[in-house]
């Protein structure tokens, strides 16, 4: 069972000169400061009652999106849709699969999968870009390789998306952002 969640910053790992135990200490940003206070007494609360050993994982730290980028990609797709007389969920895969993020799995491998050729990939997972055909003991499949959900996409991955989306609009001949504002859409993240 989770008991929270913060940034912060490993500081230090020491080894205890009595039991040869390593002892980590983090540095949690002043703006997550009443959280991880929270947390603590959380922790000491628990310990209190007998709970003395915690369960940690650690994970890379992704600044998240904001919710002004995606408006504004979705503003794009709906142009481009528009455009190319498309539907925007249609625009969207596309954009997805052109530029997006692949998916990789916790030690940085491609994440994929197969399908029989008679199976509709959409109605699996729409973000799959084939990249093969082959036959196994005399079946045909579909190897797909899979990319990220937009809503799952960080601060730099977003931007390459949206970048990707706003040449393509200009290719279009559709009015976009300067790129000053590109940029200060990027530089004044909200991570909302």
């Amino acid at each position: 069972m989770a008991i929270g969640e913060i940034e912060a910053k490993l500081e230090g790992a020491l080894n205890d000169p009595i039991d040869g135990a390593l002892v980590l200490s983090i540095r949690v940003p002043k703006s997550d400061t009443y959280t991880a206070k929270q947390l603590v007494q959380t922790i000491r609360t628990g310990q209190e009652s007998g709970k003395e050993r915690l369960k940690v994982c650690f994970s890379w730290y992704r600044e998240k999106r904001s919710n002004d980028a995606n408006a504004y990609f979705h503003v794009l797709l709906d142009k481009i849709a528009k455009a190319m007389n498309l539907g925007a969920d249609e625009v969207k895969v596309k954009m997805v699969l052109e530029y997006g993020t692949i998916m990789q799995d916790e030690y940085g491998k491609m994440v994929g999968f197969k399908l029989p050729v008679s199976v509709d990939v959409s109605t699996v997972y729409k973000y799959a870009k084939l990249y093969e055909t082959r036959k196994e003991n005399g079946k045909d499949f579909n190897c797909f390789i899979l990319y990220w959900e937009t809503h799952t996409l960080d601060k730099a991955e977003m931007k390459r998306l949206i970048d990707g989306v706003v040449y393509e609009a200009q290719e279009l001949g559709i009015e976009t952002r300067t790129p000053d504002e590109l940029a200060s859409l990027i530089e004044n993240w909200e991570g909302k």
